[in-house]
C-alpha cells in the first residue's frame, strides 16, 4: 500500500532529550563543544593522512574513510539536535525526516562494513605479515572501499523504501531527538509487524553478523600474538583494544536498537547519544592521541604550515 493518497502527516514532532529548557541550554553548550571537536579532530585526521605520504598505507586509508564517515554521520543528526535545544517546538518535515533516515543509515551501515574491513586488515597485518602487501594491495583496498559504500547505499535505499511504503495519518510524535526507521514506521496507520520483522532481518542481522566476524578476527589475532615479542605484542594489542572499543560502542547501539521490535525504551536516547556523538568523538582520540605515527605526522604538518606562513609573512 503506497503512501501517495493516504499519508496526511506533513511533519513529525521530536520529543528531544528533555523537556526542561534550562537543561536544554546546558546540553546545547555541551554538544556544541562535542560537535566542534568531532569536526576538528576527524577533519584533521583526513588532512594529515592525505598530505603525509608515510601514512599512505591500507590501515590509514581506511582510517581516513572512518574519519570522513564520522563527520558525515554526526552532521546528519547533531546540527538539527542543537537547533532543537533552542526551539520551542521540535518539528521536522516529512521530507527532511526521510532524508535524515536515508543518510543516517547510509553512513552507519557503511561504517559497520568499514570496521569489519579494518579488523580484516589488522588480521592480515598481524597474522600474515609476509603476504600483507599482496593481501591488502592498493587495488584490493579500493575495491573494498567501493564495496562498503555500495553496501551501505543498498541498505539505506532498502530501509527508506520500506518506510515510504506505508501510510502515515497520525500520530506524528517521535520519541527521540532524530528520525530513525523503527521510530517512524511504528507511527504508520497500518499493521507494521511484517515491516518490523524486515527491519530486524536487515539492520539487526547485518550488525550481529559483522560483530561475530569482528570477534572471531580478534580472537584469531590474540591467539597469534601469544608467540610474539613483548614490544610487538604490546603495540598490536593496543591497536586491537582501541578498535574493539569503537566497535563495542557503535555495534552495541545497532544491536540494541534494531534487533528487537519497534518499541521505545527509556535507554534508547542514552544509547543513541553514544551512537551519534560519543563514538565519532572517540575515533580521533583513540586513533590519534594514542598513535605515535599520527602524532609525528601532525607535528610535521604543523611545522610545514608554520614555515609556509612565515614565508608568506615575509
Amino acid at each position: 500500500m503506497g503512501p501517495g493518497n493516504l499519508t496526511t502527516v506533513q511533519a513529525f514532532i521530536l520529543s528531544g532529550l528533555t523537556a526542561n529548557h534550562n537543561v536544554e541550554l546546558a546540553l546545547f553548550v555541551l554538544f556544541t563543544a562535542i560537535y566542534a571537536l568531532i569536526l576538528i579532530g576527524n577533519i584533521l585526521i583526513v588532512i594529515t593522512i592525505t598530505y603525509d605520504h608515510d601514512l599512505h598505507t591500507p590501515m590509514y586509508f581506511f582510517l581516513s574513510n572512518l574519519s570522513f564517515i564520522d563527520v558525515c554521520h554526526s552532521t546528519v543528526v547533531m546540527p538539527k539536535m542543537l537547533a532543537d535545544f533552542l526551539a520551542e517546538t521540535k518539528s521536522i518535515s516529512f521530507g527532511e525526516c526521510i532524508a535524515q533516515m536515508f543518510f543516517l543509515h547510509l553512513f552507519a551501515c557503511t561504517e559497520i562494513f568499514l570496521l569489519t574491513i579494518m579488523a580484516y586488515d589488522r588480521y592480515a597485518a598481524i597474522c600474515h605479515p609476509l603476504h600483507y602487501t599482496t593481501i591488502m594491495s592498493h587495488r584490493v583496498c579500493l575495491r573494498l572501499a567501493v564495496a562498503m559504500w555500495l553496501g551501505g547505499l543498498l541498505h539505506s535505499i532498502a530501509l527508506t523504501t520500506l518506510t515510504l511504503s506505508v501510510p502515515y495519518c497520525g500520530p506524528n510524535t517521535i520519541d527521540n531527538f532524530f528520525c530513525d526507521v523503527p521510530l517512524v514506521i511504528k507511527l504508520a496507520c497500518t499493521n507494521t509487524y511484517i515491516f518490523e520483522i524486515l527491519i530486524v532481518s536487515n539492520s539487526g542481522v547485518i550488525s550481529v553478523v559483522c560483530f561475530i566476524v569482528l570477534v572471531i578476527s580478534y580472537v584469531v589475532i590474540l591467539v597469534s600474538l601469544r608467540n610474539r615479542f613483548s614490544e610487538g605484542r604490546r603495540k598490536a594489542l593496543s591497536t586491537c583494544v582501541a578498535h574493539l572499543m569503537v566497535v563495542t560502542f557503535f555495534l552495541g547501539h545497532c544491536i540494541f536498537i534494531y534487533l528487537r521490535p519497534a518499541k521505545s525504551l527509556a535507554a534508547d536516547k542514552v544509547v543513541s547519544i553514544f551512537f551519534t556523538a560519543v563514538t565519532p568523538l572517540l575515533n580521533p582520540v583513540i586513533y590519534t592521541l594514542r598513535n605515535e605515527d599520527m602524532l609525528n605526522a601532525m607535528n610535521k604538518l604543523r611545522d610545514k604550515m608554520a614555515f609556509a606562513w612565515l614565508l608568506d609573512a615575509k
